[in-house]
């Protein structure tokens, strides 16, 4: 019996220390954790922890980005028959989080001389620029203005400038892939070239034909830019305008663009643009379609 009364003794003492030893051992550890940086995908429910979560990038600074690249191609001919075409182009985005701005220039000019002509003849000649600032109201939605002008010998303008603010809705948002649509006015002002206007007139004897033209139009746009991978991506816009006060005057415009890279920031493009216009000047063809083929160079 005495003997039974030491072992259990003895038993309860080692439960004892053993738990004392437990216990001890829990509260080192559990001090050496909250001395320990977590990783910020522990799946710790804490809201508060001890050191900055330095890894997490900024949902606003998601999508910065800037982009910069210019464009060239032609295509010469000699023999029989003579022609030369040229088609340039640079483009700038900039977005740092609520904020982003936009530039792209582009020219396109042809001439050609027919067998027995003594002299080439411009085929191809217009400039455009536009510019574009956004203002990030939330995740989802912008606020924007725009401006662009465009100067076509053969639509008959000596320049048209177009002034657009409105709204943006994006549907998607990254720094690779973009797809939105955009509601808002268009103010379209018209200097039409002289050589316009007087063929204008031969043809419709007593048209009354200003020199300027003033539009007042709704605005719809819809937009996508995708970069599949480094090596391909693509941008389309398609536009449509509608005149408030004479419903006559609608326009349509459609871009479309896609890029292969070749080889480190160069790379070759494929675009197709279409330009209609429901009541263009006497004379003047309702549609016009641009295709061409360019070397890209990335600067930024």
């Amino acid at each position: 019996m005495q003997r039974q009364r030491c072992f259990r003794t003895h038993w309860y003492s080692f439960l004892a220390i053993a738990g004392f030893c437990g216990v001890a051992s829990a509260e080192e550890d559990l001090a050496q954790g909250l001395s320990k940086a977590k990783a910020a995908t522990s799946g710790s429910t804490d809201v508060a922890t001890s050191t900055f979560e330095a890894s997490t990038k900024p949902p606003e600074e998601a999508n910065d980005t800037t982009e910069a690249k210019i464009s060239a191609g032609g295509l010469f001919t000699s023999g029989n028959a003579q022609s030369t075409s040229i088609t340039s182009g640079a483009n700038f985005r900039l977005r740092r989080t609520e904020n982003q701005l936009t530039a792209a220039a582009a020219a396109n000019y042809a001439s050609a001389r027919p067998q027995g002509a003594a002299e080439s003849k411009k085929t191809v000649e217009n400039f455009q620029a536009k510019t574009r600032y956004d203002r990030f109201v939330s995740p989802v939605l912008a606020v924007f203005g725009a401006a662009s002008i465009r100067s076509d010998r053969f639509q008959g303008l000596d320049l048209r400038l177009n002034l657009d603010p409105g709204f943006a809705l994006y549907v998607v948002d990254s720094k690779t892939r973009q797809l939105w649509s955009e509601l808002g006015y268009d103010y379209q002002h018209d200097v039409r070239n002289a050589s316009a206007l007087d063929a204008a007139r031969l043809s419709n004897p007593g048209l009354e034909l200003p020199k300027t033209e003033d539009r007042h139009s709704g605005r719809l746009f819809l937009g996508y830019n995708d970069s599949f991978n480094k090596n391909v991506s693509i941008s389309t816009g398609l536009e449509f305008l509608q005149a408030l006060a004479h419903t006559e005057n609608r326009r349509v415009n459609w871009d479309v663009s896609l890029s292969s890279s070749l080889a480190g920031k160069l790379s070759v493009a494929t675009t197709f643009s279409l330009r209609y216009d429901h009541n263009p000047l006497p004379g003047i063809k309702h549609t016009d379609a641009i295709e061409a083929v360019s070397l890209v160079y990335a600067l930024m």
